[in-house]
């Protein structure tokens, strides 16, 4: 299955550099809807069979204009929220929040932030949404979802490409992934930037 993960608009959240995990979260800002109009756009080249997205109002309203330019229905997935902030949220000091995250590992995966969740419990949640979506035989897919969850997921999916990701993923960029659950997964795509190309001049 190709895997199109998009990350939301923008927020006013966003904007003010906040932790905005928990739900129902920020709407988009006015910038964030132009951007949403503007992915639809962005994606006219991407074969899309269906489209879903989290249960966070931001993802939702940036999933409309793609939902009407394609003839698609827009269907709500638990499982695919941002990783929780716990006692962090709306703090605009990330270093906690990012800290947790990067010390995950395979030898790390019950560490949490308080009222937050583990990378076991997080992997468990988001692979139970991957595959009910894989089990409907899509051949494409777009997911609408969250910066650090889609970040985390993709990597674990795909180790090797950590070294050629060098940028953020920014508000209604996306990430490409080739594979299945099954089969593992291959990242295509980050942002701007095509991995495979890289990796056939690196």
């Amino acid at each position: 299955m190709r895997l199109i993960l998009i990350r939301h608009g923008e927020t006013q959240s966003n904007v003010d550099h906040l932790l905005d995990t928990a739900h129902p979260g920020a709407p988009l800002s006015a910038r964030g809807l132009e951007q949403a109009h503007d992915l639809a756009e962005a994606v006219a080249h991407e074969h899309i069979d269906a489209l879903f997205v989290s249960t966070l109002t931001r993802a939702q309203q940036t999933a409309v204009p793609l939902a009407e330019r394609r003839g698609l229905e827009a269907t709500v997935v638990e499982g695919i929220h941002e990783i929780p902030a716990g006692v962090e949220e709306m703090n605009p000091d990330w270093t906690a929040y990012v800290a947790m995250l990067e010390s995950w590992s395979l030898d790390n995966l019950d560490a949490k932030l308080e009222d937050s969740e583990s990378a076991r419990e997080f992997m468990d949640r988001f692979d139970g949404a991957i595959a009910q979506i894989e089990a409907l035989g899509h051949r494409s897919v777009a997911v609408v979802s969250h910066g650090a969850a889609l970040r985390v997921w993709a990597l674990s999916k795909d180790p090797s490409a950590a070294s050629r990701v060098t940028v953020p993923l920014r508000n209604t960029e996306w990430i490409i992934l080739n594979g299945s659950s099954a089969d593992g997964w291959s990242i295509e795509q980050w942002g701007k930037h095509d991995l495979t190309a890289e990796t056939a001049t690196g």
